[in-house]
């Protein structure tokens, strides 16, 4: 599908909404998309879980979509079965989901024009993300993870990355966060040294955003979405960079 198709839009939006508050994955995927447009474009979904995002990539009129999902491996989560599921109910066929994790993907047909890490960046090497900070070692294992990304993206292409930053008012009281009990702050890494590491491997124009919450809407967004209001929250940012057009990256981190 190359255009935009309403109906497929509120198929979409009654799966990924059912059991959840209405309006709010669709105000989310504004917000998290906004200034993209998918019309014929690709995009590759790292660690893309059920496909919720890949799919929604697709109703917008991407040509084609990877999600890359290692878990599905052996179907014993039950992703696969969802993936497949959504895949008839909205008749999307352009949306491939793959068990492979990033290290391991091989595109055949070109760069992507949209990459998306959402929640999986610190899972691409969860053991080096912890020293990150620190570890010259931990450095350059994501440095060569990013030297693939960067392989995958076309010049220009846009980089999605979403997750929790490190630093929580929560975390750093040693208080469990109401918000987001199961988080491990310590496996996480401020979007300020993704930015940096990134900017080596060939992204630039990296843009911070911070997330509220959904229910509270656009109100929420202007008083909350900002980095001390995060920091006492949830932490949560998404970041975007841009593939630089005219240089690739250096070949130290291929």
């Amino acid at each position: 599908m190359s255009r935009l198709d309403p109906k497929s839009f509120d198929l979409y939006f009654d799966i990924a909404e059912r059991g959840t508050a209405r309006g709010n994955h669709r105000f989310y995927v504004n917000y998290l998309f906004e200034g993209i447009d998918f019309r014929g474009k690709t995009m590759l979904d790292i660690g893309g879980g059920n496909g919720t995002f890949s799919f929604y990539a697709a109703c917008a009129g991407a040509e084609k979509v990877i999600c890359l999902e290692p878990e599905v491996a052996g179907s014993s989560t039950g992703m696969n079965a969802a993936f497949e599921r959504t895949a008839s109910f909205l008749d999307q066929r352009n949306v491939q989901l793959l068990p492979h994790c990033l290290q391991d993907y091989e595109s055949s047909d070109g760069g992507f024009d949209i990459l998306l890490l959402h929640a999986s960046i610190n899972h691409l090497n969860e053991s080096a993300c912890i020293r990150l900070p620190r570890d010259s070692e931990a450095q350059g294992s994501y440095k060569q993870l990013f030297g693939k990304l960067a392989s995958l993206a076309r010049p220009g292409a846009t980089l999605l990355v979403v997750d929790c930053a490190q630093r929580n008012l929560f975390a750093d009281l040693h208080i469990k966060n109401p918000f987001l009990p199961m988080i491990e702050w310590h496996k996480h890494q401020s979007p300020t040294l993704w930015a940096r590491l990134l900017g080596q491997a060939g992204f630039t124009n990296p843009t911070i955003r911070w997330n509220s919450f959904n229910t509270l809407r656009t109100p929420g967004r202007l008083l909350l979405g900002n980095r001390v209001a995060a920091y006492c929250l949830t932490s949560v940012f998404c970041l975007t960079m841009e593939r630089q057009r005219h240089a690739s990256a250096p070949s130290s981190m291929m």
